[in-house]
């Protein structure tokens, strides 16, 4: 049990060196190759917190492990909305503003619901997959043209990676990839073997400790920015990091492993996923007579939301295969 406790923590450090490396070579590389900063910060280093949830989600599904591949994308949400989102609002109320509120969070909540009517039939399918593909394409679409209009849909925290020589951000890039493959597959190994010594599902490994550790690209760059006091950034990561997570990495199992859905996925982690969403926007809402916020007593709502649900789950699931 240790050594697969340690396969994850591994696992999970590897994962964010390695997407690291790999948003520096390829950033590094655009920018050699004159490709716009805007696209870049928006489309590369903007997304590339989410690469450690692809990669893991991924080779979950080659590996027949559907459960982890699925749970890591929406376990993924609900740590960033309720754990990372609530533990930025207990150090500092949020600000939310007014543009985010009429848009960005009514779109994560309306893509959340689409991807619930779209698993009614209880199966992840290839269509299901082409119509996530199609709406990544019109997501980014949208990002950038906004961008252009000096709108800023999404604002992504940090400095863009320098110019690089091709040859080195080459180098780079093969090495992240090869290192996110790695620790990938050190983290699954890990994941399943707890899965299986604590008797639950391969589905709830990935909603809670597969989830929560691919997730820290998110908590370190929102609470960064919020220290900074630049609260778009926090919550831009956050709204940026789940509709990702929603329309890109639920295709990894929808185009490699199709097939119903894991038991619960339908009627207890999706509708969970949709109501946490739900109640920030309620609690952005319900702010009177002041700027749109997220306060410290919503934050630990929030959190002790976050809470129960996972103890929920771990005291409830069966194992399922």
């Amino acid at each position: 049990m240790l050594l697969s406790w340690l396969a994850v923590a591994a696992g999970l450090t590897l994962l964010v060196f390695a997407a690291d490396r790999f948003i520096f070579g390829s950033a590094g590389l655009a920018r050699s190759l004159g490709v716009s900063p805007l696209v870049i910060g928006m489309v590369i280093v903007g997304f590339g917190t989410s690469a450690p949830e692809m990669a893991v989600s991924a080779l979950a599904a080659v590996q027949g492990n559907p459960g982890i591949s699925i749970g890591n994308a929406i376990g993924s949400n609900l740590a960033n909305t309720a754990l990372i989102l609530g533990f930025c609002a207990l150090l500092r109320p949020v600000l939310v503003k007014h543009t985010v509120l009429k848009i960005e969070l009514p779109m994560v909540l309306g893509v959340s619901v689409a991807v619930w009517l779209m698993c009614v039939d209880g199966a992840l399918t290839y269509r299901d997959g082409a119509v996530l593909a199609l709406g990544l394409v019109g997501f980014l679409g949208w990002m950038l043209i906004s961008a252009q209009r000096g709108e800023a849909p999404i604002e992504i925290e940090g400095e863009l990676p320098p110019a690089i020589p091709t040859v080195q951000a080459v180098i780079w890039i093969v090495v992240g990839l090869v290192l996110l493959i790695a620790s990938s597959q050190l983290l699954i190994w890990g994941a399943v073997n707890i899965a299986r010594a604590f008797g639950v599902s391969d589905l709830v490994v990935g909603l809670t400790v597969v989830a929560i550790g691919t997730s820290l690209p998110e908590l370190a760059a929102s609470v960064a920015g919020l220290l900074k006091g630049e609260d778009d950034i926090a919550l831009g990561n956050i709204l940026g990091s789940n509709l990702f997570n929603l329309l890109a990495i639920l295709q990894a199992p929808a185009w490699l492993a199709p097939g119903p859905l894991p038991e619960g996925v339908l009627y207890r982690d999706l509708p969970m996923m949709i109501a946490i969403t739900l109640a920030v926007l309620v609690f952005a809402w319900s702010a009177r007579g002041r700027a749109p916020r997220i306060n410290r007593v919503e934050g630990g709502i929030l959190m002790v939301a976050y809470v129960g649900y996972t103890a929920y789950l771990i005291h409830t699931s069966p194992i399922t295969g």
